[in-house]
């Protein structure tokens, strides 16, 4: 169901200054002196299906239009081949393109360069057309459920094996900061994180922190641990999470690189499994602490920790509460249909070569996040912006409207891939107060 926030949401938020948020991996664009500024003629940027729509460009430099720019621009739906594209001049600094409509509902995207100075600049606006419409391309497999339950039976053998590492030099005054590793889905795999807790004495609530995209050390959420919060903030690739950055930017260059597509011809052996199994590990972890309540737990994250966040939610009933932004992993034969699928982009025209096989598409099938945001009894939280680039609000909406358990809804329009302050102060609040009962 949708809550009446949600409607406020849709309707009013506006976006306003440019922060990045610490968790989350991509941050905001950088100012630029000239910017180009992309607008819909709705203001919540929304449509029906078959109202056409109309984007203003403006090239601005210190507030002011810039005369006689140059401008090229394209429109169509995201992540496809443009319908239109242009290259005009700009005598007041401003124009008007007429991008048509869609007849089905999806998101269509407006894209327009300036040349100003030598220096090229972009800017973007997305509008959508009956967004709450958008159904999903990925099916189901018959034995979902079956297969996930049986990792878990599997996984529930495994001895947890848990291992704190007190790190001194990271503790405060009201907080002990653990490197924590533990044994993952099969002997010998680990998962690392790190763990803050509280050092008064007492019973906790917990939030399982899940991350973006790529391979980094982490600090952990000691501001919320500071708070009265047991959190645990955790690495997917069974290796320690407290070492040089250098470590981390070698092997998203070797043996990380592309590590979305390992294995993916085989649901039994994809490089996800260890992952969202893993995240059912951290839990059984964050449960057996003697410091635990018992009873509310949490997962956040964004991008691929926002799908992380809503797998954990489906696959494990101890989680009480969910937060996402922008969750990859999402509808991800969106493009098999002729529309965006979600990050990583397994069947995009760029990966068609070697991934659009029966095998590949298959066991995207068992890991695609729609698929397990179809299974959510939790309520959740869910944030993200129509210039999403990397994660196609398409991808993100077939997801969102799969959740039949509460759900609410922030949008903050013009945000990419990144968020604005206020995002992520308002999920933030949601999920603290929901764990502490308010």
């Amino acid at each position: 169901m949708h809550t009446p926030f949600f409607k406020t949401a849709f309707r009013f938020i506006c976006p306003m200054v440019l922060l990045a948020t610490f968790h989350l991996v991509h941050a905001q664009p950088v100012e630029r002196m000239v910017k180009v500024i992309v607008a819909p003629d709705h203001t919540d940027w929304t449509y029906k299906t078959g109202e056409p729509v109309k984007f203003t460009i403006t090239v601005l430099q210190n507030g002011n239009v810039v005369k006689n720019a140059v401008v090229t621009y394209e429109t169509g739906p995201e992540k496809m081949e443009p319908q239109k594209k242009d290259s005009l001049v700009l005598p007041a600094g401003t124009t008007v393109v007429d991008a048509g409509t869609m007849k089905e509902p999806g998101f269509l995207r407006c894209v327009a360069v300036a040349q100003v100075n030598g220096k090229t600049y972009r800017g973007l606006a997305t509008a959508a057309f009956n967004p709450l419409q958008i159904e999903p391309a990925i099916a189901v497999p018959a034995d979902f459920s079956s297969f996930w339950n049986k990792a878990k039976t599997d996984l529930a053998k495994i001895p947890l094996d848990a291992r704190m590492t007190l790190m001194p030099e990271r503790c405060t005054e009201k907080v002990n900061v653990y490197h924590v590793n533990l044994q993952n889905y099969l002997p010998g795999v680990r998962l690392y994180g790190i763990l803050c807790m509280p050092k008064k004495e007492g019973k906790y609530p917990a939030i399982l922190h899940v991350p973006g995209a790529g391979a980094r050390p982490y600090a952990g959420d000691i501001a919320n641990a500071e708070k009265g919060f047991i959190t645990f903030q955790i690495g997917i690739h069974g290796i320690p999470v407290n070492m040089d950055v250098s470590v981390y930017n070698n092997l998203m260059s070797g043996g990380l690189a592309g590590y979305w597509n390992y294995n993916l011809d085989d649901k039994d052996r994809y490089y996800y499994k260890r992952v969202y199994l893993g995240c059912v590990r951290a839990n059984d972890f964050l449960v057996s602490l003697p410091q635990y309540d018992g009873m509310n737990l949490g997962v956040t994250g964004g991008s691929q920790g926002g799908a992380l966040s809503i797998v954990t939610a489906a696959l494990d009933p101890r989680v009480k509460y969910w937060a996402a932004f922008y969750p990859a992993l999402s509808d991800l034969t969106g493009y098999l249909k002729g529309r965006a699928g979600g990050w990583p982009h397994l069947f995009d025209k760029n990966n068609a070569a070697f991934n659009q096989t029966k095998e590949k598409i298959q066991t995207a099938s068992y890991y695609d996040v729609v698929n397990f945001a179809r299974q959510l009894k939790a309520p959740g939280f869910f944030s993200m912006g129509y210039n999403d680039e990397v994660c196609p609000p398409t991808s993100m909406f077939a997801a969102y409207n799969a959740i039949t358990s509460p759900k609410e809804l922030f949008l903050a329009l013009e945000t990419g891939h990144w968020t604005y302050p206020e995002q992520n102060e308002v999920l933030t609040n949601w999920l603290v107060g929901k764990l502490k009962g308010q």
